[in-house]
């Protein structure tokens, strides 16, 4: 069996003003490739530092950079309805795993109280 590996994915800095901008990361650390978000291509990595340069170069990229820093509000809106979607999340989860843990309780009770009350009846025919 062969191990899957995913390339990395790219993400803009942010500059001293708080805008998005391109900032090519070092592909000495990067075994994998790197793929953009931009929406240009899909499925494609970009295995070195040239290739990618010449990406984000594209008109695809740059609209994608201009619309992330358009809509850098509504990402911090999402981002704070994300982090409560995921406690009440992790609160539903917590609940169940409770259920869970309860009706197994359950269920070995029952069972023990089924074992230890049953009666072996060797011929059927015999019973009274």
């Amino acid at each position: 069996m062969e191990l899957i590996t995913e390339p990395d994915l790219y993400s803009p800095s942010i500059n001293d003003i708080g805008n998005y901008v391109d900032k090519i990361p070092s592909f000495n650390n990067i075994k994998h490739g790197l793929r953009c978000p931009c929406g240009s291509r899909k499925d494609k990595t970009y295995d070195t530092h040239s290739i990618f340069a010449s990406h984000i170069k594209t008109k695809k990229h740059q609209s994608w950079l201009v619309d992330l820093n358009l809509n850098k509000t509504n990402f911090y809106l999402e981002n704070i309805s994300l982090k409560n979607t995921i406690t009440n999340q992790q609160l539903i989860i917590a609940k169940m795993e409770n259920d869970i843990n309860n009706r197994t309780m359950t269920i070995d009770y029952l069972t023990k109280q089924i074992v230890s009350n049953s009666t072996t009846v060797n011929d059927l025919l015999d019973f009274d």
